[in-house]
């Protein structure tokens, strides 16, 4: 399972035999099956997660109704802001598919940057690597229409439209199940025939 996390570093540096070792004894890997929760509203909690497979959901309950906020797939990190807030966390994170996990908190960053310093400069730049995303997808979300934001999503995450069940995608793009369901028909009458099918799986 640490190939993952290997392959992910060397886009940005090349680690010495010894930062793996390092990174292996620090045993922050963790498996979670489909559906498990890794935070739930109203808890506190410290642990920041980077996902090596699988898929995870962030959301939140307003009157009964899920709202999901985010999906976080292969190579993508995420930090709830419980973590830095340390007040108790609005949202619960799920895991969409079965997944494998690296769980981190500041006490193994720590011990990592005494380790290696050089990952201090690597977390640094997936930081803000992570805050431009963020910035992207929330002007998305602000200036697109549905229809608009379900094909941006097919134009740059094709991947969601086929992992994420229909009733997380539509809350994640802020319409009902039903409403996706229509915008789907009419796009898949837009797109070549051999897409169709894709398209509605």
């Amino acid at each position: 399972m640490e190939n993952e996390i290997f392959t992910f570093i060397a886009r940005y540096m090349t680690l010495s035999d010894e930062e793996k070792q390092a990174i292996v004894d620090l045993s922050v890997f963790r498996s979670y099956p489909k559906g498990a929760l890794l935070l739930k509203q109203g808890e506190h909690s410290e642990e920041s997660y980077f996902v090596l497979k699988g898929c995870l959901r962030s959301y939140y309950i307003i009157a009964g109704e899920e709202r999901t906020t985010a999906l976080y797939t292969e190579s993508e990190s995420f930090a709830p802001a419980c973590t830095v807030t340390k007040t108790p966390s609005e949202h619960f994170v799920a895991c969409v598919e079965d997944s494998l996990i690296l769980i981190s908190t500041p006490a193994l960053e720590k011990a990592m940057f005494e380790k290696c310093p050089r990952f201090e400069t690597l977390c640094r730049i997936l930081s803000e690597e992570l805050l431009a995303k963020q910035q992207v997808a929330f002007d998305t979300f602000k200036y697109l229409s549905p229809e608009e934001r379900y094909v941006h999503l097919l134009e740059t995450r094709p991947d969601l439209v086929q992992r994420v069940p229909l009733q997380y995608l539509a809350s994640f793009l802020g319409i009902k199940p039903e409403s996706l369901s229509r915008i789907r028909k009419r796009v898949t009458l837009k797109v070549p025939s051999s897409s169709s099918a894709a398209l509605l799986n």
